[in-house]
């Protein structure tokens, strides 16, 4: 539990007192009476994670985007159908760190995103950073969790429109990076507040890859078969504006480690 600061303000009428204490209340129990969520909140490694509320969309690439591939197509309607938790940012070296006692990091910088990081890297990461904490809650986007958060109500290529001149402002990649990463969170946030969710390094998903959307919402069932490639979004650093576009798709082994990767947090709401 999260503990809630409440801070009501002075009431000079005769009816402040009863008025204040069923203000304070109604804080103190409605969320959890109706089961509603925090709209953000810090966990033990600083890390911010944001509500992303449930909701529908369309996934792939947009109708007339000339540099699609075909993995990106069909454009089908996706349902969110829970709300959950997304990080601000990318998992930093420091946070990965702190959890695995460790920086598999190809080049290393404390506030950079951590990279040469595999989906099983991933995965024992959200292991341990859940019985760190007691919980069993952390874990990575599915792939439609991704796109959705990323999108954050667009429907072009990018979050801020179809205009890849100005990717500059929000993401770091080929135009601007100077093949490096950087720290997240210094360029311009989407519309619900996630920075760097193009650029910078690709974000593993829970999902393993299939070579286009034909089967639609089984994509978010994992197979049994461990060896399994699993996809990655966002584009990094050393991609063209083509790379990071929100329905560019990474396939990637389970094993594999790459300068470029690295993982964003998703958490399930309560």
């Amino acid at each position: 539990m999260h503990e809630r600061i409440i801070s009501i303000p002075h009431m000079a009428c005769t009816h402040g007192f009863f008025l204040r204490r069923a203000l304070v209340l109604f804080f103190l129990f409605w969320p959890f009476s109706a089961g509603a969520a925090e709209t953000a909140f810090v966990n033990s490694l600083g890390m911010e994670f944001a509500l992303i509320p449930a909701g529908s969309f369309m996934q792939g690439a947009s109708e007339g985007d000339v540099l699609a591939r075909e993995d990106e197509k069909p454009r089908h309607h996706t349902d969110i159908r829970q709300p959950f938790y997304l990080g601000r940012y990318e998992v930093s070296q420091a946070q990965w760190m702190a959890v695995m006692g460790f920086n598999q990091s190809y080049a290393k910088a404390p506030e950079h995103p951590v990279e040469m990081v595999s989906w099983n890297d991933a995965q024992e990461f959200i292991r341990r950073l859940n019985q760190r904490e007691g919980v069993d809650k952390y874990r990575l986007p599915t792939e439609a969790e991704w796109e959705y958060a990323a999108r954050a109500g667009s429907t072009g290529p990018y979050s801020f429109g179809d205009d890849p001149s100005a990717l500059g402002d929000y993401a770091w990649y080929d135009g601007n990076a100077g093949k490096k990463h950087h720290p997240p969170g210094r360029k311009k946030p989407n519309a619900w507040g996630l920075h760097d969710m193009q650029g910078n390094v690709w974000e593993l998903t829970q999902d393993w890859y299939s070579p286009n959307y034909a089967d639609g919402p089984a994509l978010t069932q994992n197979p049994p078969e461990a060896e399994r490639a699993r996809t990655a979004r966002g584009g990094c650093y050393g991609n063209k504006a083509r790379g990071c576009r929100l329905s560019a798709r990474l396939s990637i082994g389970p094993h594999s480690r790459n300068l470029g990767v690295g993982l964003r947090l998703a958490r399930t709401a309560d």
